[in-house]
């Protein structure tokens, strides 16, 4: 059975005229009489008693024209459903972010996405990145923000954000009118780390392993803004973003490069072999476009 048998037969019963029914479809009188003919013959039974004067329904013929006029409703519904999401007129986005990089880089471009496309909805969960890629991974979300490097390759990737990690110490520290310091010259520190959950731990730790020595960690902690207060209270130093570290406002702590280079890289990811919204590509399109 066709939709468009379907679509045939209920214009023929609301025109209760072949010919009035062929001229409102476009298509010849034979035509149609065939698509109901083998329509009939695809169910088994008569639909229509046919006479010079007029077309009667027959009891199955009731039962068809009132789940065709459904079927019709629901297959033009979907139509249109699926246009305004391919123009953008509603649509869901899944995303999860860090709470660090959420509140760095994401603000101002949600409010201009949300602005620019107001009827897609975005639905954000805030996990550490470590959580994010499994996440992805797993079909919670369709996208989110993780930090380079990804041991998976099973992800599509599109770089957001490079910058450099730069080191936090108190005003009265002995490294804090220096312009660059060696991550060796750090064996001794007491650090304020992140939580395990954010990827920027073990990148770090392992960055200090690298140089010789195990980080000694006194104080790990989620919030940034809270791990810049801690160093400013001189109770150990910490290494953070470029970015974080334009945004703390605190005249008791100095911000100093670092050598080696470490980078902190941002990338949006999504899983390959799943199917990405039409939302969804364009939110990427936009934040890739607006960073």
């Amino acid at each position: 059975m066709e939709i468009r048998q379907l679509h045939y037969f209920v214009e023929v019963v609301k025109q209760k005229n072949m010919t009035k029914a062929s001229d409102k479809l476009h298509i010849s009188q034979p035509a149609l009489s065939k698509a109901i003919k083998s329509l009939e013959a695809e169910i088994g039974l008569t639909l229509i008693h046919r006479s010079n004067k007029t077309h009667e329904l027959t009891d199955a013929g009731s039962v068809v024209y009132e789940y065709g006029q459904k079927i019709i409703a629901q297959v033009e519904e979907m139509s249109s459903t699926l246009h305004d999401m391919t123009n953008l007129t509603r649509g869901n986005i899944n995303i999860g972010l860090p709470p660090i990089i959420g509140s760095l880089f994401f603000p101002k471009i949600i409010a201009a996405f949300h602005k620019a496309y107001p009827n897609i909805q975005i639905n954000i969960k805030e996990y550490g990145a470590a959580k994010v890629v499994k996440s992805v991974e797993e079909g919670e979300f369709e996208m989110g923000v993780a930090v380079l490097p990804l041991a998976d390759e099973a992800f599509n990737v599109f770089p957001l954000v490079k910058e450099e990690m730069k080191l936090i110490v108190p005003v009265s520290h002995r490294l804090a009118n220096k312009k660059k310091v060696q991550m060796k010259e750090l064996k001794e520190e007491e650090f304020i780390f992140y939580s395990e959950e954010f990827a920027l731990y073990e990148i770090m730790r392992k960055k200090f392993i690298q140089e010789g020595f195990e980080p000694n960690i006194i104080f790990k902690s989620s919030q940034w803004d809270f791990m810049v207060e801690i160093v400013a209270a001189n109770l150990g130093i910490s290494i953070l973003p470029e970015s974080i570290c334009n945004r703390a406002n605190n005249n008791q702590v100095r911000f100093v490069d670092l050598e080696p280079i470490t980078n902190w890289e941002l990338v949006i990811i999504t899983k390959k072999d799943r199917y990405l919204s039409v939302a969804s590509r364009r939110f990427i399109d936009f934040v890739l476009n607006n960073e």
